[in-house]
């Protein structure tokens, strides 16, 4: 079950607010060179690039999928490539700008990964991140209740993803410890508004249910996500429900 990009668009609004609230925290000072990591389809690649016009823009994502979405906005300011974070990571490259919206906390060790990350910065360069809360989202939380108990726990053979993301304090500590200046750390909810436990697992049908569904069979499959419909059902009691999506915005400048 590959990254769908018109299931993920579904919610393009309710996603793309934090993008814009990341967004308002860069200054286009001395910026001109940008990756924006986990890219997607490549569209806010675009708006960031519309953005800060003086900067070329790489765009990586994991996603062959995701990627053929971008094509239309390749130019002669805005590259994509096929390639891991954890690749990205390992090379020579250095930017004034890092950029990620709801990629991150796909990767683990994040005690590692963000020194990593803020060490490819430029001299000025500014680091900008958004991720999920997924262990304080209820969501989530039933996600990761529902893939521990039988017989899910058995179709998937004990396999499970834990959130790596870690406290603001621990964030705002890393960032300090790694160099960089004039930090923000904002924990926000995003609520949304749904008419139904269907509008509520549509939602995350297409981002953090991918990794468990792609593993089951469809009898499998089917089975989950009744069970996992009922839940979010009972989770809610009524409908329509305000769901409080909680993100964690970063910014902050070596």
């Amino acid at each position: 079950m590959p990254w769908n990009p018109n299931t993920y668009n579904q919610f393009k609004t309710i996603r793309y607010q934090p993008f814009f609230d990341l967004l308002g925290m860069i200054s286009d000072e001395d910026l001109k060179t940008a990756v924006d990591i986990g890219c997607g389809t490549g569209e806010q690649t675009s708006i960031l690039s519309d953005r800060f016009d003086t900067a070329t823009f790489l765009g990586v994502d994991a996603s062959k999928e995701m990627l053929e979405e971008s094509k239309p906005f390749a130019n002669n300011r805005i590259q994509f490539k096929n390639t891991t974070i954890a690749n990205f990571v390992k090379d020579e490259t250095t930017w004034d700008l890092i950029f990620s919206n709801a990629a991150l906390h796909w990767e683990d060790q994040h005690a590692v990964l963000f020194p990593k990350l803020i060490s490819k910065l430029n001299d000025g360069g500014q680091f900008a991140v958004q991720m999920p809360v997924q262990n304080e989202n209820v969501l989530n939380q039933i996600l990761l209740e529902l893939v521990q108990e039988e017989p899910f726990a058995g179709f998937l053979g004990g396999w499970k993803i834990t959130s790596p993301v870690l406290s603001i304090d621990d964030y705002a500590q890393l960032m300090f410890d790694n160099g960089l200046t004039n930090i923000q750390v904002v924990k926000k909810v995003y609520p949304i508004i749904a008419e139904s436990p269907e509008t509520l697992f549509k939602f995350i049908s297409g981002s953090a249910l991918i990794p468990y569904m792609e593993r089951l069979s469809e009898s499998q499959q089917k089975r989950f996500e009744t069970e996992y419909k009922s839940r979010i059902e009972n989770a809610f009691k009524r409908f329509p429900a305000m769901y409080s999506f909680k993100r964690i915005l970063l910014y902050g400048r070596k």
